[in-house]
């Protein structure tokens, strides 16, 4: 099976070939000759994951000749730079997993496991440059709101911002612009028009979105062997999520005794396991985290409509499928 629901065996069938041809040049291609480097690099690759951003690419070329060679090199590039994002944030989380084995820095350290992202990054920007400049103008442009939405989710909205509206921009730029850009790739490579590359584009950001909205709840609402990271970890290192948001919002306009208490125990000392996992579980059995997950289904539905033009078929029902299938996982 896909990372993605494409709903339609056949689809499936063209397009698990392709995958499995986006894998092994993506091993290649984090391959190094130092050993350390290699050690390192390979590290979450082996780990697994479920390639959703290639997979994305694949199917968007669907829309046009699916079968060029480029649309797999674009493939490669947009899961060498979300492998690449994975050892900062990881870095920046302290997230002690990913993908259910021990975060790079929890092995190698911090420096080596940024050291590591930045030689992914570097792996994406050689692949993608035999693509042309066109590709090379996307790449730099993604990665540059890549950049913008870890510093702005760092620093934190300015003084008066509305803290939800700054929290979706860093969803759309830290998750959703990759997302846009893997989907804007395959169409690109496959050579779509104008239209269709637009409409494909707009789909992945709101997908996007859904999807980092999506894990907000999982999070809280999932164990660790289901999500191959530790359930809190954002909680345990004040990094903002909607729940948290939503619930700020709530107190800020009177709440109650237990939600000002939930609030003042999630700004708090969260460093003993124990205190972490009584938090999450009060704040997993909260309205805020079904309130986020009806925003989820809201951007899914957002990026269904997006879509709603192009021809009817085994793409556009794929789409709509990954946009379901968004909602269904928080739910």
């Amino acid at each position: 099976m896909t990372s993605l629901p494409i709903g339609d065996a056949e689809l499936e069938e063209r397009l698990l070939p392709r995958l499995e041809l986006v894998e092994e040049r993506l091993r290649d291609a984090v391959a190094q000759s130092d050993s350390l480097a290699d050690a390192t690099s390979k590290h979450l690759v082996n780990a697994g994951g479920k390639r959703l951003r290639p997979m994305l690419t694949l199917l968007a070329a669907q829309l046009g000749d699916g079968a060029r060679p480029e649309v797999v090199e674009a493939a490669v590039v947009v899961e060498l730079t979300h492998l690449a994002t994975l050892y900062h944030d990881d870095v920046m989380d302290s997230a002690p997993t990913r993908r259910g084995a021990p975060s790079a820095h929890e092995v190698w350290g911090n420096s080596v496991a940024i050291l590591t992202g930045d030689l992914l990054f570097a792996r994406a920007s050689r692949v993608v440059a035999g693509l042309g400049p066109e590709a090379v103008r996307l790449q730099a442009a993604t990665f540059e709101r890549l950049c913008l939405g870890q510093l702005h989710e760092t620093v934190g909205p300015d003084e008066g911002q509305d803290a939800v509206a700054h929290y979706i921009q860093v969803l759309a730029d830290k998750t959703g612009s990759l997302i846009a850009t893997s989907a804007r790739f395959g169409a690109l490579m496959a050579g779509c028009t104008p239209q269709v590359v637009d409409q494909v584009t707009r789909y992945g950001e709101l997908a996007g979105v859904a999807f980092q909205l999506a894990d907000d709840v999982i999070d809280l609402r999932s164990d660790a062997a289901t999500t191959g990271k530790t359930p809190g970890t954002d909680l345990r290192e004040g990094v903002p999520t909607m729940p948290v948001l939503l619930l700020r919002a709530r107190v800020a306009a009177g709440g109650t005794d237990e939600e000002r208490q939930l609030l003042a125990d999630i700004d708090g000392d969260l460093s003993d396991d124990a205190v972490l996992a009584d938090v999450v579980a009060r704040l997993a059995n909260h309205p805020v985290v079904d309130e986020t997950s009806a925003k989820a289904r809201e951007w899914a539905v957002r990026a269904e409509e997006s879509v709603a033009s192009l021809p009817d078929g085994q793409v556009k029902a794929a789409f709509n499928a990954f946009a379901d299938a968004l909602v269904a996982r928080a739910s």
